[in-house]
């Protein structure tokens, strides 16, 4: 078994098919370690189940790879969907699965009527679609995309949600998500820390998404994503300046789902300087 170099790859944002991620937990892992990560966040939209899968899968196969338990639970803020990333959590704790059922709920709810809307639309069998697709985890507006692709509405998943699933299209349906602090506190109670997930693509104007770091950290918020593997110019640079301005820690988080050309495990992710890292504000995250 290979060490885990002194200086390891940080990817603190990752998906599996325990949510809308094409790989298995098992499969995440592996290709991890082809990538050069040395500690991996496993992050699905309000689930935890992938996350034995791939702890195991190390362990068994002697990975130099260090899985972070991790969730991201999404909010509802000013009629914004908004994401945060648990790192570090107890992926059993009573508040953290109390809050997560409910999150399932809320997400069954929101299939049944998407579905509804677009058998209006004259596009049937969506529900089933979707379900087939997501397995046994949760349902997401990606598996409709993904399914709306397969009858050859759309060729891309770009395309399908601006046609399809965003705002005040046809498949469109708003979420009833819980606010930014409950999820923190779900997140603190857990033993985790809570991260404000990729601050710039929610479109907001600078006036917002400066209030919104504010609100997040008056919710007891302890660190926001600042590098990503895919960011507009000079983003990563703002959002470093602005996680000091509020003393943020700084993630960093290729919000891997599946290989493609332009979003991979590691790429491209690294802190400014300045700003401190997560893993050093909470060592528990950095490899033993």
């Amino acid at each position: 078994m290979s060490e885990i170099p002194r200086f390891p790859l940080y990817d603190l944002h990752s998906h599996t098919r325990a949510s809308d991620g094409l790989l298995t937990p098992s499969e995440l892992v592996q290709r991890a370690v082809t990538h050069r990560v040395g500690v991996l966040a496993i992050t699905d939209h309000d689930s935890v189940d992938g996350i034995a899968e791939a702890q195991q899968t190390v362990i068994d196969q002697q990975l130099p790879l260090k899985v972070v338990p991790g969730v991201e639970i999404s909010t509802l803020w000013e009629n914004h969907e908004i994401h945060i990333v648990g790192l570090q959590i107890d992926p059993q704790h009573p508040a953290l699965q109390r809050l997560l059922a409910a999150q399932r709920e809320f997400r069954q709810q929101r299939a049944e009527r998407i579905a509804e809307r677009l058998e209006k639309a004259r596009i049937p069998d969506a529900l089933a679609g979707a379900r087939r697709l997501a397995g046994e985890g949760v349902i997401t507006r990606g598996h409709f995309a993904r399914y709306l692709i397969e009858l050859g509405k759309a060729d891309t998943m770009v395309q399908v949600f601006k046609q399809y699933l965003a705002r005040g299209k046809t498949g469109y349906v708003p979420p009833l998500w819980c606010t930014i602090e409950e999820a923190v506190t779900a997140i603190h109670e857990a033993g985790g820390c809570a991260v404000l997930a990729h601050p710039g693509r929610y479109g907001l104007s600078t006036k917002w998404l400066k209030r919104l770091i504010a609100w997040f950290k008056a919710a007891g918020g302890d660190a926001m994503e600042v590098a990503q593997c895919q960011q507009a110019p000079h983003e990563r640079t703002q959002h470093s300046l602005w996680a000091q301005e509020h003393d943020l820690a700084g993630s960093q988080g290729s919000d891997f789902h599946q290989p493609c050309p332009w979003i991979e495990l590691g790429r491209k992710l690294w802190l400014p300087g300045g700003v401190q890292p997560v893993w050093e504000r909470f060592p528990a995250l950095a490899p033993r």
